[in-house]
């Protein structure tokens, strides 16, 4: 376990990965290694992997298993990724030569078309009475209302302080992935709710301080992501149906609207934090579903 620890702590403390990969990350080593002792019990010795003698042949096999375990491509994807990179760092640190995941090949996985929620949805969500007139109703109202003007991650949303947010130039500074620095413009609408938002948490918690975090529960608490995403849940299942209903369904109902608004998308890829252009094209396909449902409604002959 100690270079799943070491490589865990690298992720961590040198590529500031978010908890929610490192989790993902150590649950995919743990089933592989509780693969390893049940179909290779030899590769085990004194409860240590031989990571050394663990080849290509062994890899394909864990991944046939994986897919008579009618795993989605999807997943064996990311667990093999998750491998890649474990030998990839440990090559670098020069305890492997080698890295056997690269002679694996990847399950072919089908596009999925990422979910979003529909304008008018959004706006049914923003004036109804579903927010309570207290602290945790306008916290709560922030959150939604920052995710929909934003598409920021929960965990940039989550690390935000007081001084992130520039409510003279109506921007917001976000820490994002890679530790990558970007500022994000918002609306006069949204600066009146986080307004109202700073002024109850004044009269709640007395004290202000720019490097308070932003949101916080009762007891003034940095809200953990679970709270953040029970929370975002609770009020879209008040207004959609869709399958998935988090943190991450506004983010690309936020790429979406904007892409059917006119947005080009370069800014929008400025926008979310994307590496590249290839992520933020998923979003493309959404808007030519639309037009084929439009085509669909409005041409004589289709």
């Amino acid at each position: 376990m100690d270079l799943i620890n070491s490589f865990l702590s690298y992720l961590q403390f040198e590529k500031r990965a978010s908890e929610h990969t490192i989790i993902s990350y150590r649950n995919d080593l743990k089933q592989f290694c509780n693969y390893l002792q049940v179909a290779f019990p030899y590769l085990i010795e004194n409860e240590s992997i031989k990571w050394k003698e663990i080849d290509a042949t062994i890899m394909r096999t864990w991944v046939i298993t994986l897919m008579e375990e009618k795993m989605t491509p999807r997943s064996i994807n990311r667990k093999i990724s998750t491998l890649k990179s474990f030998y990839k760092y440990h090559i670098k640190m020069g305890v492997f030569v080698n890295n056997p995941v690269l002679q694996v090949p990847s399950p072919k996985a089908s596009k999925r078309l990422p979910q979003f929620i529909e304008e008018l949805d959004m706006k049914t969500l923003f004036s109804s009475d579903y927010f309570e007139d207290n602290f945790e109703g306008w916290r709560d109202r922030t959150i939604l209302e920052l995710f929909y003007a934003t598409g920021m991650r929960l965990s940039e949303l989550r690390m935000l302080t007081f001084s992130d947010v520039d409510l003279y130039n109506n921007q917001v500074k976000v820490l994002g992935k890679r530790n990558k620095e970007r500022i994000i413009p918002f609306g006069h609408n949204f600066k009146n709710i986080i307004t109202k938002y700073v002024e109850l948490y004044h009269e709640n918690f007395c004290t202000l301080e720019q490097n308070n975090f932003l949101f916080v529960n009762v007891k003034r608490k940095q809200l953990a992501p679970k709270n953040i995403y029970t929370i975002v849940r609770k009020y879209l299942d008040m207004i959609t149906t869709i399958e998935k209903r988090s943190p991450h369904v506004i983010r690309h109902t936020f790429a979406t609207h904007l892409l059917n608004r006119g947005a080009d998308l370069n800014t929008i890829k400025e926008l979310l934090g994307h590496s590249s252009l290839a992520a933020t094209q998923i979003y493309t396909h959404n808007s030519i579903e639309k037009l084929k449902s439009i085509y669909k409604q409005a041409h004589p002959r289709a």
